[in-house]
């Protein structure tokens, strides 16, 4: 439906490299229409190492704030005037608040999103409740182990083929956060009460070898990839009877605390977001 654009329009945008199948979009502007905001949603895809330069010119209000995703979160923890404790614990920022004082503020909604997937999905999983892997040390699973360490985990175990980088994540984060590669895995999993796969190997079809075996019945897995749905590693899990959490749900619960941010009130809780997502995704998802 086509939406007036006047004078007071509020926008608000993600950035990204590409950007051209974010999800973000329909999902904020589904909600915007919803609720009768006066506002937009837009995608930005900003060149190469731009980033600073672009945002830069963004501040003093001429849009309202930004979502940004890969590769971009840590240039946009560069340019963030004021940080969060979670964003600060992620190493990056996924949403960027412009003041109209010209400041900006960083933040990082991603594991509230992670942690909300919980909830929604696993609604009697308690954080506090036993040791949490997460498989893979970039910036996802950096994000996810910060998410776990902030809710009370007792322990966070990186899991990675490279034992060094798994150990450099532990180091950025300190305790209760550690390492170990993948050959350890078995070990990492053996009394886990989640198991997270932060890597992109359900993306590009490539099969995680992960000894869920070696989880107990009651462990939870989750894949942060939404597309497929139902990646490998979740196919597999449910073959076990382990309970699973899926990637679209995390993209769509870390959604509205930036929603909120942008427009200063909940999204409509009438708008099926996740149907629409999986609308747009086709039947491949």
């Amino acid at each position: 439906m086509s939406r007036k654009i006047t004078g007071a329009t509020l926008v608000a945008g993600v950035a990204g490299a590409p950007v051209r199948h974010s999800l973000s979009p329909p999902i904020h502007n589904a909600w915007i229409e919803a609720a009768g905001i006066d506002a937009v949603y837009v995608p930005f895809a900003p060149r190469g190492d731009n980033f600073p330069r672009f945002a830069d010119g963004l501040r003093g209000g001429a849009i309202r704030g930004l979502n940004v995703t890969v590769p971009f979160k840590e240039a946009a923890l560069s340019v963030s005037d004021e940080v969060s404790e979670r964003a600060t614990l992620a190493g990056a920022v996924n949403l960027l608040i412009f003041n109209e004082d010209g400041s900006t503020t960083g933040d990082n909604t991603d594991g509230l999103g992670l942690l909300a997937a919980f909830a929604a999905q696993a609604p009697d999983y308690d954080p506090k409740s036993g040791p949490v892997v997460i498989v893979g040390a970039g910036g996802a699973a950096r994000g996810a182990a910060a998410a776990f360490v902030l809710a009370g985990a007792p322990e966070v175990r990186i899991v990675n083929r490279t034992l060094a980088k798994a150990e450099l994540v532990a180091t950025a984060l300190g305790p209760p956060v550690s390492g170990c590669g993948l050959d350890d895995a078995a070990r990492a999993f053996t009394d886990a009460a989640a198991v997270i796969n932060a890597t992109s190997a359900g993306l590009v079809g490539e099969a995680l070898d992960l000894p869920l075996e070696a989880t107990p019945a009651s462990a939870i897995i989750m894949d942060m990839t939404y597309k497929p749905l139902e990646t490998q590693l979740l196919a597999r899990a449910r073959t076990l009877q382990r309970r699973t959490v899926d990637g679209l749900e995390m993209l769509v619960r870390q959604a509205v605390p930036s929603f909120e941010a942008f427009f200063g009130q909940a999204p409509p809780t009438a708008v099926d977001v996740r149907g629409l997502c999986l609308s747009v995704l086709g039947p491949a998802a």
